[in-house]
Protein backbone atom coordinates (compact mmCIF):
# COMPACT_ATOMS: atom_id res chain seq x y z
CA UNK A 1 0.00 0.00 0.00
CA UNK A 2 2.83 2.44 0.79
CA UNK A 3 5.13 1.60 -2.13
CA UNK A 4 4.49 4.68 -4.30
CA UNK A 5 4.34 6.92 -1.25
CA UNK A 6 7.92 6.06 -0.28
CA UNK A 7 9.22 5.64 -3.84
CA UNK A 8 9.58 1.84 -3.70
CA UNK A 9 9.35 -0.64 -6.55
CA UNK A 10 8.32 -3.53 -4.28
CA UNK A 11 7.78 -4.38 -0.64
CA UNK A 12 11.21 -4.31 1.05
CA UNK A 13 10.38 -6.15 4.26
CA UNK A 14 8.51 -9.29 3.28
CA UNK A 15 9.30 -12.20 5.58
CA UNK A 16 9.39 -14.75 2.73
CA UNK A 17 13.11 -15.39 2.09
CA UNK A 18 14.16 -13.87 -1.24
CA UNK A 19 17.83 -14.20 -2.14
CA UNK A 20 17.72 -10.86 -3.96
CA UNK A 21 17.55 -9.36 -0.46
CA UNK A 22 20.51 -11.34 0.82
CA UNK A 23 22.39 -9.39 3.50
CA UNK A 24 26.05 -10.29 3.85
CA UNK A 25 26.58 -8.32 7.08
CA UNK A 26 26.52 -9.79 10.55
CA UNK A 27 29.11 -12.35 9.39
CA UNK A 28 26.54 -13.88 7.02
CA UNK A 29 28.87 -13.42 4.09
CA UNK A 30 31.73 -15.15 5.91
CA UNK A 31 29.43 -18.01 6.90
CA UNK A 32 28.29 -18.47 3.33
CA UNK A 33 31.91 -18.67 2.19
CA UNK A 34 32.72 -21.20 4.94
CA UNK A 35 29.73 -23.36 3.97
CA UNK A 36 30.68 -23.33 0.30
CA UNK A 37 34.23 -24.36 1.21
CA UNK A 38 33.08 -27.16 3.51
CA UNK A 39 30.69 -28.51 0.88
CA UNK A 40 33.48 -28.30 -1.66
CA UNK A 41 35.52 -30.64 0.54
CA UNK A 42 32.71 -33.18 0.30
CA UNK A 43 33.05 -34.78 3.73
CA UNK A 44 31.40 -34.65 7.12
CA UNK A 45 28.13 -33.25 8.42
CA UNK A 46 27.63 -29.48 8.61
CA UNK A 47 25.53 -27.78 11.29
CA UNK A 48 24.05 -24.28 11.34
CA UNK A 49 22.22 -23.10 14.46
CA UNK A 50 20.26 -19.91 14.99
CA UNK A 51 17.26 -18.51 16.86
CA UNK A 52 13.82 -18.43 15.27
CA UNK A 53 13.83 -15.69 12.63
CA UNK A 54 17.61 -15.26 12.56
CA UNK A 55 17.86 -15.95 8.82
CA UNK A 56 18.61 -19.67 8.57
CA UNK A 57 16.26 -20.25 5.64
CA UNK A 58 17.65 -17.24 3.77
CA UNK A 59 21.18 -18.57 4.30
CA UNK A 60 20.11 -22.02 3.13
CA UNK A 61 18.51 -20.68 -0.05
CA UNK A 62 21.46 -18.42 -0.81
CA UNK A 63 23.79 -21.36 -0.32
CA UNK A 64 21.80 -23.50 -2.77
CA UNK A 65 21.92 -20.71 -5.35
CA UNK A 66 25.70 -20.39 -4.96
CA UNK A 67 26.50 -24.08 -5.24
CA UNK A 68 28.68 -25.19 -8.17
CA UNK A 69 26.81 -26.67 -11.11
CA UNK A 70 28.34 -30.06 -10.34
CA UNK A 71 26.44 -30.35 -7.04
CA UNK A 72 22.80 -31.45 -6.83
CA UNK A 73 20.81 -30.24 -3.84
CA UNK A 74 18.03 -32.05 -1.98
CA UNK A 75 15.79 -30.21 0.48
CA UNK A 76 14.11 -31.77 3.52
CA UNK A 77 11.88 -29.27 5.30
CA UNK A 78 9.63 -31.61 7.30
CA UNK A 79 11.21 -32.79 10.58
CA UNK A 80 8.45 -35.35 11.22
CA UNK A 81 9.37 -37.63 8.30
CA UNK A 82 10.28 -41.17 9.24
CA UNK A 83 13.27 -42.90 7.55
CA UNK A 84 11.14 -44.42 4.77
CA UNK A 85 9.61 -41.04 3.92
CA UNK A 86 13.01 -39.38 4.08
CA UNK A 87 14.32 -41.82 1.53
CA UNK A 88 11.27 -41.26 -0.67
CA UNK A 89 11.69 -37.48 -0.49
CA UNK A 90 15.39 -37.65 -1.34
CA UNK A 91 14.76 -39.98 -4.28
CA UNK A 92 11.95 -37.76 -5.56
CA UNK A 93 14.24 -34.71 -5.49
CA UNK A 94 16.77 -36.74 -7.48
CA UNK A 95 13.99 -37.45 -10.02
CA UNK A 96 13.80 -41.12 -9.11
CA UNK A 97 10.53 -43.00 -8.55
CA UNK A 98 10.87 -44.44 -5.01
CA UNK A 99 10.92 -48.23 -4.78
CA UNK A 100 8.95 -50.17 -2.19
CA UNK A 101 10.37 -50.75 1.28
CA UNK A 102 13.35 -49.28 3.10
CA UNK A 103 15.95 -51.69 1.80
CA UNK A 104 14.78 -51.24 -1.78
CA UNK A 105 14.95 -47.46 -1.43
CA UNK A 106 18.40 -47.59 0.17
CA UNK A 107 19.70 -49.70 -2.72
CA UNK A 108 18.02 -47.39 -5.20
CA UNK A 109 19.56 -44.31 -3.55
CA UNK A 110 23.01 -45.90 -3.55
CA UNK A 111 22.73 -46.63 -7.30
CA UNK A 112 21.53 -43.09 -8.04
CA UNK A 113 24.41 -41.59 -6.08
CA UNK A 114 26.96 -43.85 -7.77
CA UNK A 115 25.62 -42.84 -11.19
CA UNK A 116 26.02 -39.17 -10.31
CA UNK A 117 29.51 -39.78 -8.92
CA UNK A 118 30.57 -41.41 -12.16
CA UNK A 119 29.22 -38.39 -14.02
CA UNK A 120 31.33 -36.07 -11.83
CA UNK A 121 28.44 -34.92 -9.67
CA UNK A 122 27.76 -34.94 -5.91
CA UNK A 123 24.60 -34.65 -3.79
CA UNK A 124 24.03 -32.47 -0.70
CA UNK A 125 20.93 -32.84 1.50
CA UNK A 126 19.78 -29.66 3.29
CA UNK A 127 17.70 -30.41 6.39
CA UNK A 128 15.70 -27.58 7.95
CA UNK A 129 14.07 -27.55 11.40
CA UNK A 130 16.53 -30.24 12.39
CA UNK A 131 15.82 -29.62 16.09
CA UNK A 132 12.44 -31.32 15.53
CA UNK A 133 13.92 -34.60 14.28
CA UNK A 134 13.92 -37.50 16.73
CA UNK A 135 17.21 -38.99 17.86
CA UNK A 136 16.55 -42.22 15.94
CA UNK A 137 15.92 -40.31 12.71
CA UNK A 138 19.01 -38.17 13.21
CA UNK A 139 20.98 -41.37 13.56
CA UNK A 140 19.41 -42.64 10.33
CA UNK A 141 20.60 -39.47 8.54
CA UNK A 142 24.11 -40.17 9.83
CA UNK A 143 23.97 -43.68 8.40
CA UNK A 144 23.17 -42.21 4.97
CA UNK A 145 26.57 -40.50 5.02
CA UNK A 146 28.13 -43.98 5.08
CA UNK A 147 27.21 -44.39 1.42
CA UNK A 148 30.58 -44.06 -0.30
CA UNK A 149 33.06 -45.32 -2.82
CA UNK A 150 36.57 -46.41 -1.95
CA UNK A 151 37.71 -42.79 -2.00
CA UNK A 152 34.70 -40.46 -1.78
CA UNK A 153 31.53 -39.91 0.19
CA UNK A 154 28.46 -40.00 -2.01
CA UNK A 155 26.17 -37.89 0.18
CA UNK A 156 26.73 -34.86 2.37
CA UNK A 157 24.25 -33.44 4.92
CA UNK A 158 23.76 -29.88 6.16
CA UNK A 159 21.60 -29.45 9.27
CA UNK A 160 19.81 -26.14 9.96
CA UNK A 161 18.15 -25.85 13.35
CA UNK A 162 17.30 -23.83 16.42
CA UNK A 163 19.50 -23.89 19.55
CA UNK A 164 17.60 -26.94 20.78
CA UNK A 165 19.51 -28.91 18.14
CA UNK A 166 22.70 -28.49 20.15
CA UNK A 167 20.95 -29.92 23.19
CA UNK A 168 19.90 -32.96 21.14
CA UNK A 169 23.39 -33.48 19.81
CA UNK A 170 24.72 -33.51 23.36
CA UNK A 171 22.84 -36.76 23.95
CA UNK A 172 25.41 -39.58 24.19
CA UNK A 173 23.14 -41.86 22.13
CA UNK A 174 24.04 -39.95 18.96
CA UNK A 175 27.65 -39.10 19.79
CA UNK A 176 28.72 -40.69 16.49
CA UNK A 177 26.72 -38.06 14.58
CA UNK A 178 28.28 -35.28 16.64
CA UNK A 179 31.73 -36.65 15.86
CA UNK A 180 30.95 -36.44 12.12
CA UNK A 181 30.26 -32.67 12.28
CA UNK A 182 33.15 -30.95 10.53
CA UNK A 183 31.76 -27.42 10.53
CA UNK A 184 29.49 -25.84 13.15
CA UNK A 185 28.18 -22.29 12.69
CA UNK A 186 26.00 -20.08 14.86
CA UNK A 187 23.86 -17.31 13.37
CA UNK A 188 24.15 -14.54 15.94
CA UNK A 189 21.63 -11.64 16.14
CA UNK A 190 22.46 -8.43 14.29
CA UNK A 191 24.04 -5.60 16.24
CA UNK A 192 22.57 -2.09 16.23
CA UNK A 193 24.93 -0.94 13.47
CA UNK A 194 24.11 -4.05 11.46
CA UNK A 195 20.38 -3.41 11.89
CA UNK A 196 20.90 0.04 10.33
CA UNK A 197 22.84 -1.48 7.42
CA UNK A 198 20.22 -4.24 7.02
CA UNK A 199 17.34 -1.75 6.78
CA UNK A 200 19.24 0.44 4.35
CA UNK A 201 20.26 -2.52 2.18
CA UNK A 202 16.73 -3.90 1.84
CA UNK A 203 15.28 -0.48 1.04
CA UNK A 204 17.92 0.00 -1.66
CA UNK A 205 17.09 -3.36 -3.28
CA UNK A 206 13.42 -2.34 -3.27
CA UNK A 207 14.27 0.80 -5.24
CA UNK A 208 14.42 3.45 -2.50
CA UNK A 209 16.85 6.28 -3.33
CA UNK A 210 16.06 8.87 -0.68
CA UNK A 211 17.64 9.79 2.65
CA UNK A 212 17.61 7.33 5.53
CA UNK A 213 14.02 6.70 6.62
CA UNK A 214 14.96 5.21 9.99
CA UNK A 215 16.68 7.68 12.31
CA UNK A 216 19.47 6.53 14.67
CA UNK A 217 17.04 6.74 17.61
CA UNK A 218 14.52 4.53 15.81
CA UNK A 219 17.24 2.03 14.89
CA UNK A 220 18.35 1.81 18.53
CA UNK A 221 14.79 1.03 19.57
CA UNK A 222 14.29 -1.31 16.60
CA UNK A 223 17.40 -3.29 17.55
CA UNK A 224 16.13 -3.68 21.10
CA UNK A 225 12.58 -4.65 20.14
CA UNK A 226 13.69 -7.11 17.45
CA UNK A 227 16.60 -8.53 19.46
CA UNK A 228 18.54 -8.35 16.19
CA UNK A 229 16.47 -11.09 14.53
CA UNK A 230 15.94 -10.38 10.84
CA UNK A 231 12.37 -11.69 10.65
CA UNK A 232 11.24 -9.45 13.50
CA UNK A 233 13.11 -6.51 11.98
CA UNK A 234 11.15 -7.07 8.77
CA UNK A 235 7.81 -7.20 10.59
CA UNK A 236 8.51 -4.07 12.63
CA UNK A 237 9.91 -2.10 9.70
CA UNK A 238 6.99 -2.98 7.45
CA UNK A 239 4.39 -1.97 10.02
CA UNK A 240 6.30 1.22 10.90
CA UNK A 241 6.19 2.31 7.25
CA UNK A 242 2.50 1.43 7.13
CA UNK A 243 1.79 3.52 10.24
CA UNK A 244 3.68 6.49 8.77
CA UNK A 245 1.75 6.14 5.52
CA UNK A 246 -1.51 6.05 7.46
CA UNK A 247 -0.51 9.37 9.00
CA UNK A 248 0.53 10.75 5.59
CA UNK A 249 4.06 11.58 6.69
CA UNK A 250 7.47 10.57 5.37
CA UNK A 251 9.06 11.16 8.76
CA UNK A 252 9.06 7.94 10.77
CA UNK A 253 8.61 8.59 14.48
CA UNK A 254 8.82 6.54 17.69
CA UNK A 255 5.01 6.57 17.77
CA UNK A 256 4.93 4.72 14.43
CA UNK A 257 7.38 2.10 15.70
CA UNK A 258 5.43 1.76 18.95
CA UNK A 259 2.26 1.12 16.94
CA UNK A 260 4.13 -1.56 14.99
CA UNK A 261 5.56 -3.14 18.14
CA UNK A 262 2.16 -3.11 19.83
CA UNK A 263 0.74 -5.26 17.04
CA UNK A 264 3.79 -7.51 16.78
CA UNK A 265 2.66 -11.09 17.35
CA UNK A 266 6.14 -12.54 16.78
CA UNK A 267 7.25 -11.95 20.37
CA UNK A 268 5.84 -13.32 23.62
CA UNK A 269 3.49 -10.82 25.25
CA UNK A 270 3.13 -10.17 28.92
CA UNK A 271 -0.34 -10.73 30.32
CA UNK A 272 -2.39 -7.57 29.97
CA UNK A 273 -6.05 -6.81 30.72
CA UNK A 274 -8.39 -7.68 27.87
CA UNK A 275 -9.57 -4.07 27.64
CA UNK A 276 -6.01 -2.85 27.11
CA UNK A 277 -5.43 -5.47 24.43
CA UNK A 278 -8.63 -4.54 22.60
CA UNK A 279 -7.75 -0.84 22.68
CA UNK A 280 -4.25 -1.49 21.36
CA UNK A 281 -5.58 -3.72 18.62
CA UNK A 282 -8.21 -1.13 17.70
CA UNK A 283 -5.54 1.58 17.51
CA UNK A 284 -3.55 -0.49 15.04
CA UNK A 285 -6.60 -1.47 13.01
CA UNK A 286 -7.50 2.19 12.75
CA UNK A 287 -4.06 2.92 11.34
CA UNK A 288 -4.41 0.04 8.90
CA UNK A 289 -7.79 1.31 7.78
CA UNK A 290 -6.37 4.75 7.17
CA UNK A 291 -3.56 3.21 5.15
CA UNK A 292 -6.01 1.18 3.09
CA UNK A 293 -7.94 4.32 2.27
CA UNK A 294 -4.64 5.99 1.35
CA UNK A 295 -4.84 9.35 -0.25
CA UNK A 296 -8.62 9.28 -0.13
CA UNK A 297 -8.44 9.64 3.65
CA UNK A 298 -5.95 12.48 3.29
CA UNK A 299 -8.14 14.29 0.77
CA UNK A 300 -11.13 13.86 3.05
CA UNK A 301 -9.20 15.40 5.92
CA UNK A 302 -8.24 18.34 3.75
CA UNK A 303 -11.86 18.78 2.72
CA UNK A 304 -13.00 18.83 6.34
CA UNK A 305 -10.37 21.38 7.30
CA UNK A 306 -11.37 23.68 4.39
CA UNK A 307 -15.11 23.34 3.64
CA UNK A 308 -15.91 23.71 -0.07
CA UNK A 309 -18.51 26.36 0.66
CA UNK A 310 -15.86 28.65 2.14
CA UNK A 311 -13.23 29.92 -0.26
CA UNK A 312 -9.70 29.55 1.06
CA UNK A 313 -8.42 32.77 2.63
CA UNK A 314 -5.99 34.70 0.53
CA UNK A 315 -2.42 34.68 1.77
CA UNK A 316 -0.92 37.97 2.84
CA UNK A 317 1.07 39.49 0.04
CA UNK A 318 4.24 39.35 2.09
CA UNK A 319 3.98 35.53 2.31
CA UNK A 320 3.31 34.82 -1.34
CA UNK A 321 6.53 33.45 -2.80
CA UNK A 322 7.23 33.94 -6.48
CA UNK A 323 9.16 31.27 -8.34
CA UNK A 324 12.83 32.25 -8.08
CA UNK A 325 14.44 33.27 -11.36
CA UNK A 326 17.05 31.04 -13.00
CA UNK A 327 20.44 31.35 -11.35
CA UNK A 328 22.71 33.67 -13.31
CA UNK A 329 26.09 35.28 -12.85
CA UNK A 330 28.91 34.09 -10.57
CA UNK A 331 27.75 31.70 -7.86
CA UNK A 332 29.34 32.63 -4.56
CA UNK A 333 28.82 31.66 -0.94
CA UNK A 334 26.66 34.77 -0.55
CA UNK A 335 24.48 33.61 -3.45
CA UNK A 336 24.12 30.14 -1.92
CA UNK A 337 23.22 31.62 1.47
CA UNK A 338 20.62 33.94 -0.04
CA UNK A 339 19.10 31.05 -2.02
CA UNK A 340 18.86 29.06 1.21
CA UNK A 341 16.98 31.95 2.86
CA UNK A 342 14.57 32.10 -0.07
CA UNK A 343 14.03 28.34 0.12
CA UNK A 344 13.35 28.52 3.86
CA UNK A 345 10.74 31.24 3.26
CA UNK A 346 9.18 29.22 0.42
CA UNK A 347 8.94 26.11 2.59
CA UNK A 348 6.93 28.01 5.22
CA UNK A 349 4.03 28.53 2.80
CA UNK A 350 4.31 25.83 0.13
CA UNK A 351 1.88 22.90 0.03
CA UNK A 352 3.34 19.89 1.96
CA UNK A 353 2.79 17.49 -0.96
CA UNK A 354 4.86 19.48 -3.47
CA UNK A 355 7.91 17.50 -4.56
CA UNK A 356 11.36 18.57 -5.68
CA UNK A 357 14.39 16.64 -6.92
CA UNK A 358 17.53 16.68 -4.78
CA UNK A 359 20.41 16.73 -7.25
CA UNK A 360 23.26 16.69 -4.76
CA UNK A 361 24.59 18.01 -1.46
CA UNK A 362 27.74 19.45 0.08
CA UNK A 363 28.98 19.87 3.64
CA UNK A 364 30.11 23.48 3.19
CA UNK A 365 28.47 26.46 1.48
CA UNK A 366 31.61 26.99 -0.64
CA UNK A 367 31.39 23.41 -1.92
CA UNK A 368 27.69 23.91 -2.63
CA UNK A 369 28.55 27.02 -4.68
CA UNK A 370 30.90 24.96 -6.85
CA UNK A 371 28.35 22.18 -7.20
CA UNK A 372 25.57 24.60 -8.04
CA UNK A 373 27.76 26.22 -10.69
CA UNK A 374 28.46 22.84 -12.28
CA UNK A 375 24.78 21.88 -12.25
CA UNK A 376 23.67 25.28 -13.55
CA UNK A 377 25.91 24.85 -16.61
CA UNK A 378 23.66 22.04 -17.86
CA UNK A 379 19.90 21.81 -18.44
CA UNK A 380 18.02 20.85 -15.30
CA UNK A 381 14.44 21.21 -14.07
CA UNK A 382 13.74 24.72 -12.85
CA UNK A 383 13.77 26.42 -10.48
CA UNK A 384 17.02 25.56 -8.74
CA UNK A 385 16.96 25.99 -4.95
CA UNK A 386 19.33 25.49 -2.04
CA UNK A 387 18.22 23.95 1.24
CA UNK A 388 20.41 24.24 4.31
CA UNK A 389 19.34 21.40 6.57
CA UNK A 390 19.97 17.91 7.85
CA UNK A 391 20.92 15.32 5.25
CA UNK A 392 21.15 11.79 6.69
CA UNK A 393 21.45 13.39 10.13
CA UNK A 394 24.28 15.80 9.26
CA UNK A 395 24.19 19.52 8.32
CA UNK A 396 24.46 19.98 4.57
CA UNK A 397 23.68 22.34 1.68
CA UNK A 398 21.33 20.51 -0.66
CA UNK A 399 20.72 21.47 -4.29
CA UNK A 400 17.07 21.10 -5.28
CA UNK A 401 15.48 21.28 -8.72
CA UNK A 402 11.93 21.56 -10.04
CA UNK A 403 8.58 21.96 -8.31
CA UNK A 404 5.92 19.27 -8.85
CA UNK A 405 2.45 19.24 -7.28
CA UNK A 406 1.81 15.89 -9.01
CA UNK A 407 3.87 12.85 -7.96
CA UNK A 408 3.68 11.15 -11.37
CA UNK A 409 5.11 14.27 -12.98
CA UNK A 410 7.89 14.35 -10.37
CA UNK A 411 8.78 10.69 -10.99
CA UNK A 412 8.85 11.28 -14.75
CA UNK A 413 11.19 14.24 -14.28
CA UNK A 414 13.43 12.20 -11.99
CA UNK A 415 13.66 9.39 -14.52
CA UNK A 416 14.53 11.85 -17.28
CA UNK A 417 17.65 12.77 -15.30
CA UNK A 418 18.97 9.18 -15.35
CA UNK A 419 22.57 9.22 -16.51
CA UNK A 420 22.70 13.03 -16.77
CA UNK A 421 23.60 13.83 -13.17
CA UNK A 422 26.43 12.51 -11.04
CA UNK A 423 25.24 10.70 -7.94
CA UNK A 424 21.70 9.48 -7.35
CA UNK A 425 19.01 12.21 -7.48
CA UNK A 426 15.87 11.49 -5.49
CA UNK A 427 12.55 13.10 -4.58
CA UNK A 428 11.81 15.13 -1.48
CA UNK A 429 8.53 16.65 -0.30
CA UNK A 430 7.98 20.06 1.24
CA UNK A 431 6.53 18.43 4.33
CA UNK A 432 9.69 16.42 4.92
CA UNK A 433 12.04 19.31 4.19
CA UNK A 434 10.34 21.49 6.77
CA UNK A 435 11.55 19.12 9.47
CA UNK A 436 15.15 19.36 8.21
CA UNK A 437 15.69 23.12 7.86
CA UNK A 438 18.65 24.79 9.56
CA UNK A 439 19.29 28.56 9.64
CA UNK A 440 21.15 29.50 6.46
CA UNK A 441 23.49 31.90 8.18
Amino acid sequence: MYLDYFGLNEAPFRITPNTEYWYAGGQRGEMLAALLYAIGQGEGIIKVVGEVGSGKTMLCRKLVVQLPDSIDSVYLGNPTLDPDDMLAAILADLEETPASGRQGRLAQLNQALLARHQAGRRVVVFVEEAQGITLDNLEFLRLLTNLETATDKLLQIVLFGQPELDAQLADPRIRQLKDRITLSLNLSPLTEDEVADYLRARLTVAGYRGPDLFSPALITRMARLSRGLSRRINVLADKTLLAAYAGQTHTLSPAHLDAAAGDDDTKPQRHQPATHHRLRRWAWLSAGLAAALGLLAFVAWKALSSPPSTPPPAQPAALVQATPPPVSGPITVAVVTEMARQTQSWLSTATPDIRVIQLGSAKEAAQAAVLLGELNAHPHPQPLRVLHGLNQGHPAWMILAGEYPDRAEAVAALRSLSGQTAGSPFLRTVGTMRTLVLPPG
